[in-house]
């Protein structure tokens, strides 16, 4: 039995790798999305199991000492995570799609060599906080941590086999999907 390819996606909060995947998967029929787990609370509108599996710290905790997790990391006081069975049955039935953070991205890549890592860049650090703000739910706080850790995550990109500029939605979606269908 083949086994469908894992392409991990990456990008800074605000990037528009929401609206860019969700492109991409109404596409290609045969990608499947790898939901990931937290310990923060559900935003508005999202589901469990479809936007993330929702945990304690304490589930999370005994998710990791039993092994249940491709990779894990803490990113803005809450943890987040791949579970290993989702993944894998996933898997069996066509290509997965990850979105996770450059520290998650590089510990699959120890997992499984084989994934596909593709970071979404903004146009601009302007134009990414441009974003951040427009959305009108990120304090002034949470908004320069999240331009910090996006010059981090820049320097991060440079070890991902491909990075893709968010300028135009469709564009974007298009060349992510371009990458999918020609890593055969």
């Amino acid at each position: 039995m083949s086994l469908g390819r894992l392409f991990v996606i990456s990008g800074a909060s605000g990037v528009g790798k929401s609206t860019v995947l969700a492109k991409v998967m109404q596409t290609h029929g045969n990608l499947r999305f790898s939901v990931s787990a937290t310990t923060r609370l559900p935003r508005e509108g999202e589901q469990e199991a479809v936007n993330y599996y929702f945990v304690s710290k304490e589930k999370f905790a005994e998710m990791i000492r039993n092994d249940e997790f491709l990779e894990y990391d803490n990113h803005m006081e809450s943890f987040y995570g791949t579970p290993k069975g989702q993944l894998e049955e996933k898997l069996k039935t066509g290509d997965v799609l990850l979105d996770i953070d450059p520290n998650g991205a590089f510990q699959v890549r120890k997992a499984r060599p084989d994934a596909v890592l593709i970071f979404i860049a903004p146009p601009s650090m302007e134009e990414l906080e441009r974003r951040l703000r427009g959305r009108g739910d990120t304090g002034e706080d949470q908004i320069r941590v999240r331009l910090d850790r996006m010059k981090w995550e820049m320097e991060q990109s440079k070890k991902y086999d491909y990075i893709v500029v968010n300028d135009r939605v469709d564009a974007c979606a298009d060349e992510i999907l371009n990458i999918i269908l020609n890593k055969k």
